[in-house]
């Protein structure tokens, strides 16, 4: 059930019209929707399980998720559902809105990817996006769609979103912790590079070591979120590139440089904690 601001008829229109003509095992499936007099309302198969991070938040009525082999399926089951927007669809589809409370999961833990209110289309050949207002979720939303003076906007910033996912589901955290009691912690993708260069993670992640295959799962979704957040969008890989990473064993990744500039990650993560999608008008 949606309020009736004349933003969220905005998103209500675009949700039916976007999700209304793509079919796609990861990507959640419209059954219908009213917009009628005081009534908006977007129909949806029912997905069991919730959403992504009620599980690793361990929010109220959530838990962890049972193993690492159930966080890599999941991640990347993700991934295909954001690579067919981009790739296979008729006209490319950006989401805008990638993050844990997007990513519905069904009685099995099937992925599918949600609200797409956000989402804008371009044209195959496109090599970028026109915007008149950053749109997205902060501490997920690229530093281009917050500033062009980053480059533009793209597909790539939906790999951004996908990759502070990524680094969320292997510290099992958010990843700015403004309560944090060392600096250190303040901010996660800061410890996750320095943990996998000293190849620490199998000891320091989730209060428990790791056993070998465990380790490797964490170290292959560690290195794909660290290059899905460069902060230049030519750094990143495309979607489908994150599959092929993914997919393939976690010694074959290069090593990621160091994604951010500490000089501007304070303003580009300061509402980080903010959950709600926004729309405002961008630098």
């Amino acid at each position: 059930m949606l309020d009736q601001s004349r933003e969220s008829e905005t998103q209500f229109m675009n949700e039916v019209t976007t999700i209304g003509r793509i079919h796609h095992i990861h990507l959640v499936r419209l059954l219908g929707y009213c917009f009628e007099g005081c009534t908006s309302a977007l129909v949806y198969e029912y997905m069991a399980n919730g959403s992504l991070d009620r599980f690793i938040f361990g929010s109220t009525g959530g838990g962890q998720i049972p193993n690492w082999d159930q966080l890599y399926s999941i991640a990347l089951g993700a991934a295909r559902g954001i690579a067919y927007l981009h790739n296979e669809c008729h006209s490319r589809i950006i989401h805008f809105d990638i993050k844990p409370h997007n990513i519905l999961l069904d009685e099995e833990f099937t992925v599918k990817v949600a609200d797409f209110g956000l989402a804008k289309l371009s044209g195959r050949r496109d090599d970028h996006v026109s915007m008149t207002a950053a749109r997205g979720t902060p501490g997920y939303v690229a530093p281009e769609v917050w500033s062009r003076n980053f480059g533009p906007v793209t597909d790539k910033s939906d790999v951004y979103s996908f990759g502070m996912m990524l680094l969320e589901m292997v510290g099992g955290r958010k990843n700015v912790d403004v309560q944090a009691s060392h600096s250190s912690q303040f901010y996660f993708p800061d410890s996750a590079i320095k943990l996998l260069e000293r190849g620490e993670l199998r000891t320091r992640l989730r209060e428990r070591d790791l056993s070998d295959a465990e380790e490797a799962r964490a170290r292959s979704l560690t290195k794909v979120g660290l290059w899905c957040i460069q902060y230049n969008s030519r750094d990143r890989p495309s979607m489908m590139r994150v599959l092929q990473m993914l997919e393939g064993d976690a010694d074959d990744i290069p090593n990621p440089p160091i994604p951010f500039d500490a000089r501007l990650r304070p303003a580009l993560f300061s509402a980080s904690e903010e959950s709600s999608s926004i729309a405002i008008e961008a630098a």
